[in-house]
């Protein structure tokens, strides 16, 4: 099995990545700067540059791939605790946006000839339970509205897709320390293990799915 996660140079990515490689998945490890994480996480590891908010990237990446099962849309930016919708400035907004929804939409629709190839094809979107519209309130609103609306476009790819036996979920990791998250949230090993979780399910196994830790939340 061949997995590709997005900004796997540290973090959550760089967990995700370790633990499928040590699943015994060949890891493409992606991010601007990615060799010396394939290098310290072992020899199933491949460092691929990729900036998923250029197109150049994403059209040589799709390229230069021969097969894929995986895709983990990992790579996330501007957890803006000190901006409110009120007064948000809609250029950091933006921003985020290319990154947190644009970037997993551009490289998921470059990347679809290999997944719908693949006997066992997953695409995983690693969003935030902040992105639930149930419980969503004030604050951070270019991460809130990017991951939402990253958690649409994950229900829209799965009914689209379920044809092609293409699961696709979101997955919230949780509250996690890194360097986003901050001190205080719980090992990375555990958000990592959310993901792997939906990167490695059954083919009997759901899409269209928000989760964490394998359990269901709400949109």
């Amino acid at each position: 099995m061949i997995a590709l996660v997005t900004g796997a140079n540290r973090g959550i990515g760089r967990e995700v990545a370790g633990q499928l490689a040590a699943a015994g998945h060949t890891v493409l490890v992606t991010a601007r700067s990615a060799e010396a994480t394939a290098r310290d996480l072992g020899p199933r590891t491949h460092p691929l540059r990729l900036d998923v908010t250029s197109e150049a990237d994403i059209t040589a990446a799709a390229r230069d791939i021969d097969a894929l099962d995986v895709l983990v849309n990992n790579a996330a930016i501007t957890y803006d605790t000190w901006q409110r919708a009120t007064t948000a400035d809609l250029d950091v907004v933006r921003e985020a946006a290319e990154t947190n929804l644009y970037g997993p939409w551009r490289l998921t629709q470059a990347l679809l000839p290999l997944l719908r190839a693949s006997a066992h094809p997953r695409v995983v979107n690693v969003s935030s339970e902040v992105a639930s519209l149930t419980s969503m309130g004030g604050g951070t609103p270019a991460y809130s509205a990017s991951k939402a609306a990253l958690n649409a476009l994950t229900r829209m790819l799965a009914a689209e897709l379920r044809a092609d036996r293409v699961l696709v979920n979101a997955v919230c990791p949780g509250w996690v320390a890194t360097d986003m998250g901050g001190v205080g949230g719980r090992p990375v090993e555990e958000g990592a293990a959310s993901v792997v979780w939906a990167a490695t399910l059954p083919d009997d196994g759901p899409t269209g799915g928000f989760f964490r830790d394998g359990l269901p939340l709400p949109w």
